[in-house]
């Protein structure tokens, strides 16, 4: 007597090899998301990097221009330059409240208070000096008009009035010598990357 033929189905191989196939794609996927991931955080790295140079040297260069302001020449109306002598120390004011040739010079704070230089908003043209706004010099990026990659805004400083301690200064109240602290705020391309450089100068 003749047994029926067995026949024998492949449907579960075919469903295996489709899960395989998913999985891989499932695999690949991730991947390939993971590469522009890193891609992007690549780019964004770079991008602040370049924001941050801008920023840095845009404060370079107005603690610079306001070397040049306390030490002169300046071509600014007034007598500016006479402001940064041993007995005009009048013209720094509280709070970076001078005006005139008198703009942009602070007095410092109490010890234990919030320093002056963080307390100022470097926006604010009627407390900081805005790059060669004294001296007459030109800043080589200017916002919205040069070429490329600019700053958002031309950088700022003030510059405090501060005992000199040095080795050669003079401690003592009759005859304390003075020297000049300069904060300087550059900007990136955009106003919120902002970069702050401090240094102290004798005339």
């Amino acid at each position: 007597m003749m047994q029926p033929a067995v026949v024998r189905r492949r449907g579960g191989q075919r469903g295996l090899t489709l899960i395989v196939v998913m999985l891989i794609l499932v695999v690949v996927m991730i991947l390939g998301v993971g590469g522009a991931q890193i891609a992007l955080l690549g780019e964004r790295s770079t991008r602040y990097d370049r924001d941050y140079l801008i920023a840095s040297q845009a404060a370079e260069a107005a603690l610079m221009d306001a070397e040049f302001d306390i030490a002169g020449p300046n071509n600014s109306g007034g007598n500016r330059v006479a402001q940064f002598t041993q007995a005009s120390t009048g013209a720094f004011k509280d709070n970076c409240a001078g005006t005139g040739t008198s703009l942009g010079l602070c007095n410092p704070t109490l010890p234990g208070t919030t320093p002056v230089w963080a307390a100022v908003d470097f926006t604010d043209a009627t407390k900081t000096v805005t790059f060669g706004q004294f001296t007459g010099r030109s800043y080589a990026s200017q916002p919205g008009l040069s070429v490329g990659i600019q700053p958002a805004l031309w950088p700022h400083y003030i510059i405090e009035v501060v005992p000199d301690m040095a080795i050669r200064g003079d401690a003592s109240v009759a005859g304390q010598k003075i020297m000049y602290r300069i904060t300087a705020m550059g900007f990136g391309p955009r106003q919120d990357v902002q970069v702050v450089m401090q240094t102290s100068f004798r005339k």
